[in-house]
Protein backbone atom coordinates (compact mmCIF):
# COMPACT_ATOMS: atom_id res chain seq x y z
CA UNK A 1 0.00 0.00 0.00
CA UNK A 2 1.17 3.62 -1.15
CA UNK A 3 1.64 5.41 2.12
CA UNK A 4 1.78 8.72 0.71
CA UNK A 5 -1.75 8.62 -0.85
CA UNK A 6 -4.31 8.67 1.73
CA UNK A 7 -7.80 9.54 1.07
CA UNK A 8 -10.16 11.08 3.74
CA UNK A 9 -12.56 8.75 4.99
CA UNK A 10 -15.55 10.78 4.03
CA UNK A 11 -14.43 11.71 -0.07
CA UNK A 12 -17.20 11.70 -2.51
CA UNK A 13 -17.08 10.85 -5.74
CA UNK A 14 -19.61 14.31 -7.51
CA UNK A 15 -21.61 14.93 -10.44
CA UNK A 16 -24.25 17.81 -10.57
CA UNK A 17 -26.61 17.34 -7.90
CA UNK A 18 -25.70 13.91 -6.20
CA UNK A 19 -22.96 12.37 -4.47
CA UNK A 20 -21.45 9.28 -4.60
CA UNK A 21 -19.53 8.12 -1.40
CA UNK A 22 -16.93 5.69 -1.78
CA UNK A 23 -16.37 1.72 -0.16
CA UNK A 24 -13.70 1.76 2.26
CA UNK A 25 -10.16 1.45 0.74
CA UNK A 26 -6.77 0.52 1.85
CA UNK A 27 -5.48 3.87 1.36
CA UNK A 28 -8.59 5.72 3.48
CA UNK A 29 -7.76 7.65 6.26
CA UNK A 30 -10.24 7.67 9.00
CA UNK A 31 -11.25 11.55 10.27
CA UNK A 32 -12.24 10.04 13.86
CA UNK A 33 -8.46 8.90 14.18
CA UNK A 34 -6.59 11.21 12.51
CA UNK A 35 -5.99 9.47 9.20
CA UNK A 36 -2.96 7.75 10.22
CA UNK A 37 -3.52 4.82 11.98
CA UNK A 38 -4.04 0.90 10.11
CA UNK A 39 -6.68 0.69 8.07
CA UNK A 40 -9.54 -0.77 10.74
CA UNK A 41 -13.30 -1.08 9.51
CA UNK A 42 -15.78 -0.32 11.81
CA UNK A 43 -18.85 -2.52 13.45
CA UNK A 44 -22.18 -2.23 11.62
CA UNK A 45 -25.07 -3.68 13.18
CA UNK A 46 -27.86 -4.57 11.00
CA UNK A 47 -31.93 -5.85 12.01
CA UNK A 48 -33.90 -7.64 10.03
CA UNK A 49 -37.57 -8.64 10.94
CA UNK A 50 -40.28 -11.22 10.39
CA UNK A 51 -43.45 -11.53 12.53
CA UNK A 52 -45.37 -14.19 13.80
CA UNK A 53 -42.65 -16.96 14.69
CA UNK A 54 -41.25 -20.32 13.17
CA UNK A 55 -42.24 -23.50 12.82
CA UNK A 56 -40.02 -24.63 15.52
CA UNK A 57 -38.45 -28.41 13.97
CA UNK A 58 -37.85 -26.38 10.87
CA UNK A 59 -35.72 -23.69 12.41
CA UNK A 60 -33.84 -25.22 15.43
CA UNK A 61 -30.48 -27.47 14.74
CA UNK A 62 -31.04 -31.07 16.09
CA UNK A 63 -27.68 -30.80 17.74
CA UNK A 64 -24.78 -28.44 18.46
CA UNK A 65 -22.55 -31.21 16.37
CA UNK A 66 -24.50 -30.92 13.23
CA UNK A 67 -25.09 -27.34 13.24
CA UNK A 68 -22.13 -26.44 10.50
CA UNK A 69 -22.70 -29.87 8.47
CA UNK A 70 -26.33 -30.16 8.25
CA UNK A 71 -28.17 -26.89 9.02
CA UNK A 72 -31.68 -27.23 9.25
CA UNK A 73 -34.25 -26.49 6.38
CA UNK A 74 -35.18 -23.14 7.48
CA UNK A 75 -31.36 -21.81 6.88
CA UNK A 76 -30.37 -23.68 4.08
CA UNK A 77 -29.57 -20.73 2.46
CA UNK A 78 -27.26 -19.74 5.11
CA UNK A 79 -25.34 -22.81 4.49
CA UNK A 80 -22.17 -20.65 2.93
CA UNK A 81 -21.90 -18.79 5.91
CA UNK A 82 -23.03 -20.60 8.59
CA UNK A 83 -19.37 -21.07 10.26
CA UNK A 84 -20.29 -17.42 10.44
CA UNK A 85 -23.88 -17.91 11.72
CA UNK A 86 -24.96 -17.65 15.79
CA UNK A 87 -27.69 -19.11 16.63
CA UNK A 88 -28.99 -19.16 20.56
CA UNK A 89 -31.68 -21.37 22.10
CA UNK A 90 -33.55 -20.14 25.14
CA UNK A 91 -33.74 -16.35 24.61
CA UNK A 92 -37.11 -15.15 26.13
CA UNK A 93 -39.40 -11.90 24.89
CA UNK A 94 -40.71 -9.28 27.08
CA UNK A 95 -43.85 -11.16 29.33
CA UNK A 96 -47.10 -9.05 27.61
CA UNK A 97 -49.33 -9.22 30.54
CA UNK A 98 -51.13 -6.67 31.18
CA UNK A 99 -52.02 -6.79 27.19
CA UNK A 100 -52.07 -10.39 27.23
CA UNK A 101 -54.54 -9.58 23.88
CA UNK A 102 -52.21 -7.57 21.89
CA UNK A 103 -49.75 -10.28 21.10
CA UNK A 104 -49.35 -8.86 17.63
CA UNK A 105 -49.41 -5.01 19.00
CA UNK A 106 -46.47 -5.83 20.53
CA UNK A 107 -44.12 -8.35 18.83
CA UNK A 108 -42.71 -5.81 16.61
CA UNK A 109 -42.70 -2.96 18.80
CA UNK A 110 -41.17 -5.11 22.13
CA UNK A 111 -38.22 -6.56 19.65
CA UNK A 112 -35.76 -3.69 19.58
CA UNK A 113 -37.10 -1.89 23.15
CA UNK A 114 -36.98 -5.22 25.51
CA UNK A 115 -40.23 -3.55 27.04
CA UNK A 116 -44.01 -3.15 27.03
CA UNK A 117 -45.30 0.59 26.37
CA UNK A 118 -46.97 2.47 29.31
CA UNK A 119 -49.99 0.83 30.14
CA UNK A 120 -51.40 4.29 30.87
CA UNK A 121 -50.85 6.13 27.80
CA UNK A 122 -51.66 3.14 25.59
CA UNK A 123 -53.85 5.10 23.09
CA UNK A 124 -49.84 7.03 22.11
CA UNK A 125 -46.75 6.39 21.57
CA UNK A 126 -45.05 5.89 24.78
CA UNK A 127 -42.52 2.86 25.30
CA UNK A 128 -38.44 3.32 25.11
CA UNK A 129 -35.62 4.04 22.54
CA UNK A 130 -34.88 1.23 20.62
CA UNK A 131 -31.22 -0.66 20.32
CA UNK A 132 -30.85 0.55 17.12
CA UNK A 133 -31.19 4.31 17.66
CA UNK A 134 -29.04 4.13 20.58
CA UNK A 135 -26.14 2.88 18.70
CA UNK A 136 -27.53 5.70 16.23
CA UNK A 137 -26.55 8.22 18.79
CA UNK A 138 -23.00 6.90 19.64
CA UNK A 139 -21.70 6.15 16.38
CA UNK A 140 -24.40 8.65 14.52
CA UNK A 141 -22.31 11.66 13.98
CA UNK A 142 -19.46 10.07 12.05
CA UNK A 143 -21.39 9.16 8.87
CA UNK A 144 -23.54 11.31 6.75
CA UNK A 145 -26.82 8.89 8.01
CA UNK A 146 -27.06 8.11 11.45
CA UNK A 147 -29.30 5.24 10.69
CA UNK A 148 -31.35 3.60 7.84
CA UNK A 149 -34.65 2.24 7.95
CA UNK A 150 -36.24 0.05 6.00
CA UNK A 151 -39.33 -1.75 5.26
CA UNK A 152 -41.73 -4.10 2.87
CA UNK A 153 -44.71 -2.22 2.64
CA UNK A 154 -46.19 0.79 4.60
CA UNK A 155 -46.63 1.10 8.15
CA UNK A 156 -50.01 1.67 8.72
CA UNK A 157 -52.06 -0.65 10.73
CA UNK A 158 -56.17 0.02 11.91
CA UNK A 159 -56.24 -2.66 14.76
CA UNK A 160 -55.87 -1.85 17.98
CA UNK A 161 -55.54 -4.49 20.66
CA UNK A 162 -55.99 -3.92 24.18
CA UNK A 163 -56.43 0.03 22.86
CA UNK A 164 -52.68 0.01 21.68
CA UNK A 165 -51.58 3.13 19.25
CA UNK A 166 -51.80 1.60 15.74
CA UNK A 167 -47.53 2.37 15.35
CA UNK A 168 -47.02 -0.46 17.67
CA UNK A 169 -48.35 -2.56 15.07
CA UNK A 170 -45.30 -1.59 11.95
CA UNK A 171 -42.89 0.40 13.88
CA UNK A 172 -39.46 -1.21 15.29
CA UNK A 173 -37.41 2.23 15.66
CA UNK A 174 -37.93 4.57 18.09
CA UNK A 175 -35.89 7.64 18.68
CA UNK A 176 -37.27 8.49 21.82
CA UNK A 177 -40.04 6.79 24.27
CA UNK A 178 -42.55 8.84 22.29
CA UNK A 179 -41.27 9.29 18.90
CA UNK A 180 -41.45 6.43 15.89
CA UNK A 181 -38.12 6.43 13.34
CA UNK A 182 -40.72 5.81 10.04
CA UNK A 183 -39.00 3.43 7.43
CA UNK A 184 -38.74 4.23 4.37
CA UNK A 185 -40.15 1.58 1.23
CA UNK A 186 -39.57 2.94 -2.21
CA UNK A 187 -36.18 1.35 -3.05
CA UNK A 188 -35.65 4.75 -5.08
CA UNK A 189 -35.93 7.03 -2.55
CA UNK A 190 -33.77 5.16 -0.61
CA UNK A 191 -31.30 5.17 -3.35
CA UNK A 192 -31.39 8.87 -3.45
CA UNK A 193 -30.61 9.23 0.27
CA UNK A 194 -27.73 7.35 -0.58
CA UNK A 195 -26.99 9.79 -3.14
CA UNK A 196 -28.22 13.10 -1.15
CA UNK A 197 -25.74 15.96 -0.42
CA UNK A 198 -25.15 16.36 3.15
CA UNK A 199 -22.40 19.12 4.01
CA UNK A 200 -22.05 17.95 7.41
CA UNK A 201 -21.61 14.37 9.08
CA UNK A 202 -25.21 13.49 10.96
CA UNK A 203 -26.98 15.82 8.68
CA UNK A 204 -29.76 14.16 6.83
CA UNK A 205 -29.15 13.91 3.47
CA UNK A 206 -31.46 15.87 0.86
CA UNK A 207 -33.05 13.30 -1.76
CA UNK A 208 -32.10 14.48 -5.15
CA UNK A 209 -33.31 13.38 -7.98
CA UNK A 210 -31.75 10.59 -9.74
CA UNK A 211 -31.18 9.51 -13.36
CA UNK A 212 -28.90 7.31 -15.02
CA UNK A 213 -27.14 10.47 -16.78
CA UNK A 214 -26.44 11.93 -13.10
CA UNK A 215 -25.07 8.47 -12.46
CA UNK A 216 -23.14 8.80 -15.48
CA UNK A 217 -21.12 12.20 -14.61
CA UNK A 218 -20.76 10.54 -11.22
CA UNK A 219 -19.30 7.17 -12.00
CA UNK A 220 -17.43 8.82 -14.54
CA UNK A 221 -15.58 11.05 -12.29
CA UNK A 222 -13.93 7.73 -10.58
CA UNK A 223 -11.25 7.18 -13.33
CA UNK A 224 -9.12 9.97 -12.64
CA UNK A 225 -9.27 8.69 -8.75
CA UNK A 226 -8.65 5.16 -10.14
CA UNK A 227 -5.22 5.71 -11.61
CA UNK A 228 -3.74 7.11 -7.98
CA UNK A 229 -5.16 4.21 -6.83
CA UNK A 230 -3.11 0.44 -5.84
CA UNK A 231 -4.29 -2.38 -7.47
CA UNK A 232 -6.49 -3.80 -4.60
CA UNK A 233 -8.53 -0.74 -4.00
CA UNK A 234 -9.17 -0.35 -7.85
CA UNK A 235 -10.46 -3.70 -8.26
CA UNK A 236 -12.73 -2.99 -4.99
CA UNK A 237 -13.93 0.30 -6.30
CA UNK A 238 -14.57 -1.62 -10.02
CA UNK A 239 -16.75 -4.08 -8.07
CA UNK A 240 -18.51 -1.20 -6.10
CA UNK A 241 -19.48 0.74 -9.16
CA UNK A 242 -20.51 -2.21 -10.87
CA UNK A 243 -22.86 -2.98 -7.67
CA UNK A 244 -24.20 0.77 -8.01
CA UNK A 245 -25.02 0.17 -12.15
CA UNK A 246 -26.84 -3.10 -10.76
CA UNK A 247 -28.93 -1.92 -7.98
CA UNK A 248 -30.09 0.91 -10.16
CA UNK A 249 -30.82 -1.06 -13.06
CA UNK A 250 -33.19 -3.31 -11.22
CA UNK A 251 -34.87 -0.24 -9.80
CA UNK A 252 -35.36 0.95 -13.03
CA UNK A 253 -36.51 -2.08 -14.15
CA UNK A 254 -39.09 -2.51 -11.30
CA UNK A 255 -40.67 0.96 -12.24
CA UNK A 256 -40.33 0.70 -15.65
CA UNK A 257 -42.92 -2.48 -15.41
CA UNK A 258 -44.98 -0.47 -12.55
CA UNK A 259 -45.56 2.03 -15.80
CA UNK A 260 -46.26 -0.28 -18.20
CA UNK A 261 -48.66 -1.82 -16.04
CA UNK A 262 -50.36 1.01 -14.98
CA UNK A 263 -50.65 2.44 -18.53
CA UNK A 264 -52.14 -1.08 -20.14
CA UNK A 265 -54.83 -1.19 -16.90
CA UNK A 266 -56.02 2.43 -18.67
CA UNK A 267 -56.03 1.33 -21.84
CA UNK A 268 -52.81 2.77 -23.09
CA UNK A 269 -51.00 0.38 -25.42
CA UNK A 270 -46.96 0.58 -24.61
CA UNK A 271 -45.81 -2.12 -27.18
CA UNK A 272 -47.21 -3.51 -30.68
CA UNK A 273 -48.81 -7.38 -29.77
CA UNK A 274 -51.79 -9.26 -30.65
CA UNK A 275 -55.60 -8.20 -29.58
CA UNK A 276 -55.57 -11.88 -28.51
CA UNK A 277 -52.78 -11.26 -26.12
CA UNK A 278 -53.10 -10.58 -22.54
CA UNK A 279 -52.29 -7.62 -21.46
CA UNK A 280 -48.62 -7.15 -19.55
CA UNK A 281 -49.68 -8.35 -15.32
CA UNK A 282 -49.78 -5.23 -13.20
CA UNK A 283 -46.72 -5.45 -11.05
CA UNK A 284 -47.44 -3.50 -7.67
CA UNK A 285 -44.72 -3.68 -4.81
CA UNK A 286 -44.27 -4.68 -2.35
CA UNK A 287 -47.42 -7.01 -2.87
CA UNK A 288 -46.54 -8.49 -6.27
CA UNK A 289 -45.56 -11.81 -7.52
CA UNK A 290 -41.78 -11.25 -7.45
CA UNK A 291 -41.64 -9.55 -3.48
CA UNK A 292 -38.04 -11.55 -3.66
CA UNK A 293 -37.11 -9.31 -5.83
CA UNK A 294 -37.99 -6.12 -4.10
CA UNK A 295 -36.57 -7.50 -0.65
CA UNK A 296 -33.03 -8.27 -2.22
CA UNK A 297 -33.39 -4.69 -3.58
CA UNK A 298 -33.18 -3.46 -0.06
CA UNK A 299 -31.33 -5.77 1.14
CA UNK A 300 -28.49 -4.49 -1.62
CA UNK A 301 -28.86 -1.46 -0.85
CA UNK A 302 -28.51 -1.78 2.69
CA UNK A 303 -24.85 -3.10 2.11
CA UNK A 304 -24.40 -0.19 -0.13
CA UNK A 305 -25.05 2.10 3.09
CA UNK A 306 -22.36 -0.33 4.79
CA UNK A 307 -20.01 -0.48 2.70
CA UNK A 308 -19.95 3.20 2.03
CA UNK A 309 -19.70 4.03 5.70
CA UNK A 310 -22.85 5.88 4.90
CA UNK A 311 -24.46 4.64 7.95
CA UNK A 312 -23.25 2.11 10.81
CA UNK A 313 -27.29 1.00 11.93
CA UNK A 314 -29.60 0.06 9.81
CA UNK A 315 -33.36 -2.14 10.58
CA UNK A 316 -35.28 -3.85 7.46
CA UNK A 317 -38.82 -4.69 8.56
CA UNK A 318 -39.89 -7.76 6.10
CA UNK A 319 -43.17 -7.63 6.73
CA UNK A 320 -45.28 -6.78 9.94
CA UNK A 321 -48.51 -8.49 10.96
CA UNK A 322 -51.33 -7.65 9.36
CA UNK A 323 -51.68 -10.02 6.64
CA UNK A 324 -48.96 -10.36 4.09
CA UNK A 325 -49.10 -12.97 1.28
CA UNK A 326 -46.80 -14.84 -0.65
CA UNK A 327 -48.01 -15.76 -4.42
CA UNK A 328 -44.40 -16.06 -5.50
CA UNK A 329 -44.69 -19.29 -3.19
CA UNK A 330 -47.38 -20.68 -5.29
CA UNK A 331 -50.39 -19.77 -3.04
CA UNK A 332 -52.11 -16.73 -1.62
CA UNK A 333 -53.09 -17.28 2.09
CA UNK A 334 -52.10 -14.75 4.52
CA UNK A 335 -49.62 -15.04 6.14
CA UNK A 336 -51.18 -14.40 9.85
CA UNK A 337 -53.79 -17.02 8.80
CA UNK A 338 -51.64 -19.98 8.68
CA UNK A 339 -50.16 -19.61 11.67
CA UNK A 340 -53.15 -20.91 13.84
CA UNK A 341 -52.24 -24.16 12.50
CA UNK A 342 -53.02 -25.67 16.26
CA UNK A 343 -49.79 -27.72 15.95
CA UNK A 344 -52.17 -30.48 14.11
CA UNK A 345 -52.84 -28.93 10.11
CA UNK A 346 -49.92 -29.90 8.36
CA UNK A 347 -50.95 -27.76 5.04
CA UNK A 348 -50.67 -24.45 7.13
CA UNK A 349 -47.70 -26.22 8.97
CA UNK A 350 -46.54 -26.49 5.57
CA UNK A 351 -47.36 -22.94 4.23
CA UNK A 352 -45.86 -21.02 7.29
CA UNK A 353 -41.92 -23.27 7.48
CA UNK A 354 -42.00 -22.28 3.21
CA UNK A 355 -42.76 -18.26 4.58
CA UNK A 356 -40.20 -18.41 6.81
CA UNK A 357 -37.78 -20.28 4.76
CA UNK A 358 -38.45 -17.43 2.26
CA UNK A 359 -37.52 -14.26 4.30
CA UNK A 360 -34.44 -16.35 5.67
CA UNK A 361 -33.61 -16.42 2.08
CA UNK A 362 -33.37 -12.75 1.56
CA UNK A 363 -31.57 -12.79 4.84
CA UNK A 364 -29.22 -14.78 3.12
CA UNK A 365 -29.21 -13.02 0.45
CA UNK A 366 -27.73 -10.06 2.31
CA UNK A 367 -25.23 -11.35 4.31
CA UNK A 368 -23.67 -13.86 1.34
CA UNK A 369 -23.24 -10.35 -0.42
CA UNK A 370 -21.36 -9.09 2.67
CA UNK A 371 -19.27 -12.02 2.70
CA UNK A 372 -18.13 -11.88 -0.98
CA UNK A 373 -16.89 -8.12 -0.17
CA UNK A 374 -13.65 -8.06 0.61
CA UNK A 375 -12.93 -5.21 3.52
CA UNK A 376 -9.55 -4.53 5.36
CA UNK A 377 -8.47 -7.66 5.91
CA UNK A 378 -11.37 -9.84 5.62
CA UNK A 379 -14.55 -9.64 4.49
CA UNK A 380 -17.73 -6.89 4.71
CA UNK A 381 -19.50 -9.43 6.69
CA UNK A 382 -16.49 -9.66 9.63
CA UNK A 383 -17.13 -6.17 10.12
CA UNK A 384 -20.60 -6.79 10.94
CA UNK A 385 -23.43 -7.72 13.03
CA UNK A 386 -26.28 -8.75 11.29
CA UNK A 387 -29.50 -10.37 13.53
CA UNK A 388 -32.70 -11.62 11.86
CA UNK A 389 -35.33 -12.63 14.05
CA UNK A 390 -39.07 -12.64 14.99
CA UNK A 391 -40.96 -11.34 18.34
CA UNK A 392 -43.06 -14.43 18.16
CA UNK A 393 -41.67 -18.22 18.85
CA UNK A 394 -45.14 -19.82 17.39
CA UNK A 395 -47.78 -17.88 15.84
CA UNK A 396 -50.18 -20.48 16.58
CA UNK A 397 -49.82 -19.67 20.06
CA UNK A 398 -48.16 -16.96 20.64
CA UNK A 399 -45.34 -18.23 22.92
CA UNK A 400 -42.05 -16.19 23.95
CA UNK A 401 -39.96 -18.54 25.43
CA UNK A 402 -37.66 -18.91 22.91
CA UNK A 403 -37.75 -16.43 20.00
CA UNK A 404 -35.36 -17.04 16.75
CA UNK A 405 -32.52 -15.43 16.50
CA UNK A 406 -30.15 -16.09 13.66
CA UNK A 407 -26.87 -13.63 14.42
CA UNK A 408 -24.91 -13.46 11.37
CA UNK A 409 -21.25 -11.65 11.05
CA UNK A 410 -18.60 -11.38 13.87
CA UNK A 411 -18.56 -7.89 14.20
CA UNK A 412 -14.61 -7.56 13.97
CA UNK A 413 -13.77 -9.99 16.03
CA UNK A 414 -16.25 -9.31 19.27
CA UNK A 415 -18.68 -12.75 18.20
CA UNK A 416 -17.61 -16.11 18.21
CA UNK A 417 -19.86 -17.73 15.59
CA UNK A 418 -20.43 -21.27 13.89
CA UNK A 419 -22.00 -22.38 16.60
CA UNK A 420 -25.39 -23.31 17.87
CA UNK A 421 -26.21 -22.48 22.14
CA UNK A 422 -29.00 -24.73 22.92
CA UNK A 423 -29.32 -23.64 26.53
CA UNK A 424 -28.97 -20.19 26.62
CA UNK A 425 -29.80 -18.60 29.77
CA UNK A 426 -31.00 -15.08 28.90
CA UNK A 427 -33.81 -12.41 27.67
CA UNK A 428 -34.30 -9.83 24.76
CA UNK A 429 -32.89 -7.32 26.17
CA UNK A 430 -29.87 -9.19 27.70
CA UNK A 431 -29.27 -9.97 23.78
CA UNK A 432 -29.50 -6.52 22.70
CA UNK A 433 -27.30 -5.15 25.16
CA UNK A 434 -24.39 -7.83 24.59
CA UNK A 435 -25.23 -6.66 20.54
CA UNK A 436 -24.50 -3.03 21.37
CA UNK A 437 -21.31 -4.02 23.57
CA UNK A 438 -20.10 -5.87 20.51
CA UNK A 439 -20.40 -3.47 18.30
CA UNK A 440 -18.55 -1.19 20.96
CA UNK A 441 -21.23 1.20 22.31
CA UNK A 442 -21.53 1.32 26.09
CA UNK A 443 -23.80 0.00 27.74
CA UNK A 444 -24.45 2.42 30.69
CA UNK A 445 -28.20 1.62 31.50
CA UNK A 446 -30.13 -2.44 30.61
CA UNK A 447 -31.82 -2.24 27.89
CA UNK A 448 -35.04 -3.19 29.11
CA UNK A 449 -36.10 -6.22 31.04
CA UNK A 450 -32.00 -7.32 30.04
CA UNK A 451 -30.29 -8.71 33.23
CA UNK A 452 -27.02 -9.51 32.47
CA UNK A 453 -24.78 -9.73 28.77
CA UNK A 454 -24.51 -13.24 27.53
CA UNK A 455 -20.96 -13.77 27.75
CA UNK A 456 -21.09 -16.95 26.14
CA UNK A 457 -21.61 -15.64 22.35
CA UNK A 458 -18.68 -13.78 22.70
CA UNK A 459 -15.18 -14.19 21.68
CA UNK A 460 -13.30 -16.36 23.55
CA UNK A 461 -16.36 -17.79 24.91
Amino acid sequence: MRKNYLIDRRKCLRGVGATLALPLLETMGWAETGGETPFTPPVRLGFMYMPHGVIMDEFWPASPETFLSSPPPALESLRPVIDQCLLMKGISGVPIAPFNGAPHALELSTWLTAILPDADTRNRVNIAISADQIMANYVGGLTSLPSLELATMPQTHKENQEGLHEAYYSHCSFRSPTQTVPAEINPRSVLNRLFGKSDQPGEAAEANPLDRQMLDLVIGGARDLRKKLPQNDQHKLDEYLDSVRAVERRIAAIEYRQKEAALEKAGVSTRKRNTADSPPIEIKIPESEKRSEYMQVMCDLNVLAFQTDTTRVSTYIGSTPNGVSYPELGFNDEHHSQTHHGNKDQEKIGKVAAITKFNIDQFAYMVNKMHSLKEGDGTLLDNCIMMWGSGLEDGSTHSRENLPFIVAGRGGGSINTGRFLPDTKGNQGDLLSTLLACAGVPVDRPIGIATRQIAEMKAGA
